[in-house]
């Protein structure tokens, strides 16, 4: 088993969380837009105070990796790397976007054949997104898309699907299929990170500390969206 610090501040808000051996043993999140940079900070503080306290040995850090905001990655996962340099330890990445998923499969009761779409704002009628099934396994990678009726229709076609995160409640009024669900105020939290992290940990997913970059949401004209049909 493993003990995991966890750090997520890649939309709005931050939060941050220590896992051992399956089970959370720190907690804390703060939803104030444009704070990171101040609580980030305190939070990471108090969850390394409570392990050294402790005599616990941190075996790895886990970070969100985006798609996000600029700042609020940078500040994450500069705080990560030093971590890992000073304690000599691992680093994860999980996707923002799978982390979406989390809650609503352990707290949903979803249909076998449901998929769900988590989104990240970028602007107007424009979301970062990918495609999921229940068991998480990558139905379609990450991608710019702007969304209008047709732009999610190839799976909608399959079955429901839901849509979720903080570029989602734009697209109620867009996205009017019979099989298009949305489900309100899911956003990214340290907590659910653990089994995402526990996972890629058992598998040794690491990332090069030296090297590693994050997801940083781009301007849409220059990466060319593309519409899916």
């Amino acid at each position: 088993m493993s003990v995991i610090l966890h750090i997520e501040s890649a939309t709005e808000g931050c939060s941050v969380a220590i896992s051992q051996d399956g089970e959370l043993i720190f907690d804390k999140a703060d939803s104030t837009i444009n704070n990171n940079a101040v609580t980030l900070g305190l939070f990471v503080d108090e969850a390394l105070a409570l392990v050294d306290s402790r005599g616990i040995l941190l075996d790895a850090v886990a970070v969100s990796e985006g798609p996000g905001s600029y700042t609020g990655l940078r500040i994450a996962v500069s705080m990560a790397k030093g971590i890992c340099y000073g304690r000599e330890i691992k680093l994860i990445a999980v996707p923002t976007l799978k982390l979406l998923c989390v809650s609503p499969l352990l707290y949903m009761d979803l249909p076998d054949d449901a998929l769900l779409c988590p989104m990240i704002d970028a602007r107007r009628m424009e979301v970062y997104s990918a495609v999921y099934d229940r068991a998480l396994t990558e139905v379609r990678s990450t991608g710019a898309d702007i969304v209008d009726a047709e732009t999610y229709k190839e799976y909608l076609n399959r079955g429901p699907v839901y849509f979720l995160g903080n570029g989602a409640a734009k697209c109620k009024d867009t996205i009017l299929h019979e099989n298009a669900h949305f489900i309100d105020d899911v956003r990214p939290l340290a907590k659910w990170m653990f089994p995402l992290a526990e996972q890629m940990f058992n598998r040794g997913e690491f990332c090069d500390v030296a090297y590693f970059e994050p997801y940083y949401l781009k301007d849409f004209v220059a990466i060319k969206p593309k519409k899916l049909i």
